[in-house]
C-alpha cells in the first residue's frame, strides 16, 4: 500500500520536463536570437506597416469619396422623383431605402480594401443578421409595416390623421416609423407596425367635411326662431357650401334643455375656423333674439305630512 501511494501517476510524469530537455530548448532559443537578422526583420516590419497604413489610407479615401458619391446619387434620385411627380411619402421611404443599400455596398468595398475576405464577411454578416433579426423582430415588423403603408396608402405626407391615440399632420413616412407634427408643434414618432394594423382616421383625404354643432336651448324658447336665426348666420358665411344646404334639427329633449343638432358642409381647410367662429357667433347673437342657453336644473317637490 505504501508503494502505491509513492508511485506517481503517468499523467503527472508527462507534465515534468527533464532538465536536459529544458537546457536543450533554452540553447536552441538563444541560438535563434543570436543568429537573427535584425535588419531583415526591421525591413519586413516596415514593409508590413507601410502596406497596412496604405490600406487604411485607401479605405479612408474610399469612404469619403463614396459618401460624396452617395449624396450625389441621392440628389439625382430626388430630382428624378420630383420630375416624375412621385408622391412625397413614397419618395421619402424609397430615398431612405436606397441610401441604406448604398451604405452597405460602401462598407463592403471598404472591408475588401482592408483585406478581409468579403465572402467570409458576408457569411458572418448573414449569420449575425439572422441572430440580430430574431432579436430585433419588432424593428423588422416596423419595416414591413412601412411597406404595407406605402402599398395601401391610407395616408400621405401632409395629411392630418389620428391613430394610436395620437393626432397630427404627417411629416414623413420612414423605414420604421411615421413622424407626426401635432397642432401644438410637438413631434411624435409612431411605429409603422402598430399604425399599419390600427384604425386610422384620415381627416385630409376628402376635400369636404361636415361641421356638426350641438346647441341646447331652454324649454319654452321658439325652436322655429332658433332655426331661422342659425340658418341666417350660416348663410352669411361664404365658407359654408350651399350645394348641400345646412340643416337644424331637434336631436333630443333633455332633462333641462332642448338639444339642437346643426350640420353644414365646408372645405377641408375651413373646418376648424368655421367651427370655432360659429360657436362664438351663436353664443353672442342668439340671446339677443330671445334664445336662451339653460343651466342644468332639478325640480324638487316637498310634501308636508
Amino acid at each position: 500500500m505504501f508503494r502505491l501511494l509513492q508511485t506517481e501517476p503517468e499523467s503527472v510524469k508527462n507534465l515534468i520536463v527533464p532538465d536536459s530537455v529544458q537546457k536543450a530548448q533554452l540553447k536552441e532559443a538563444v541560438d535563434k536570437i543570436s543568429t537573427l537578422d535584425y535588419e531583415v526583420l526591421l525591413t519586413n516590419i516596415v514593409q508590413e506597416a507601410g502596406w497596412i497604413i496604405l490600406k487604411i489610407v485607401l479605405a479612408l479615401v474610399i469612404y469619403f469619396v463614396g459618401s460624396q458619391l452617395i449624396k450625389w446619387l441621392i440628389r439625382i434620385v430626388d430630382r428624378a422623383f420630383a420630375r416624375h411627380d412621385i408622391e412625397v411619402s413614397l419618395r421619402s421611404f424609397l430615398r431612405s431605402l436606397i441610401k441604406a443599400v448604398l451604405m452597405v455596398v460602401l462598407i463592403l468595398a471598404i472591408v475588401q480594401t482592408l483585406g478581409v475576405n468579403t465572402s467570409s464577411f458576408l457569411a458572418i454578416f448573414a449569420s449575425a443578421g439572422l441572430a440580430i433579426g430574431m432579436a430585433l423582430s419588432g424593428t423588422l415588423q416596423n419595416f414591413a409595416g412601412g411597406v404595407v403603408l406605402l402599398i395601401l396608402r391610407p395616408y400621405k405626407v401632409g395629411d392630418f390623421i389620428e391613430a394610436q391615440g395620437q393626432s397630427g399632420t404627417v411629416e414623413s413616412i420612414g423605414l420604421f416609423s411615421t413622424c407626426l407634427k401635432t397642432a401644438d408643434n410637438q413631434t411624435i414618432y409612431v411605429p409603422n407596425n402598430t399604425i399599419s394594423s390600427s384604425i386610422i382616421d384620415n381627416y385630409s383625404q376628402s376635400e369636404r367635411r361636415r361641421v356638426d354643432w350641438l346647441l341646447s336651448i331652454s324649454y319654452g324658447d321658439d325652436v322655429d326662431v332658433a332655426r331661422k336665426e342659425i340658418l341666417a348666420m350660416l348663410a352669411e358665411d361664404k365658407r359654408i357650401l350651399t350645394d348641400t344646404a345646412p340643416v337644424v334639427w331637434v336631436k333630443n329633449l333633455g332633462s333641462s334643455s332642448v338639444d339642437l343638432t346643426i350640420r353644414a358642409w365646408v372645405k377641408n381647410e375651413d373646418y376648424w375656423s368655421v367651427f370655432f367662429e360659429m360657436n362664438e357667433r351663436m353664443y353672442k347673437e342668439l340671446p339677443v333674439k330671445g334664445i336662451n342657453f339653460p343651466f342644468p336644473q332639478m325640480d324638487v317637490h316637498v310634501k308636508n305630512n
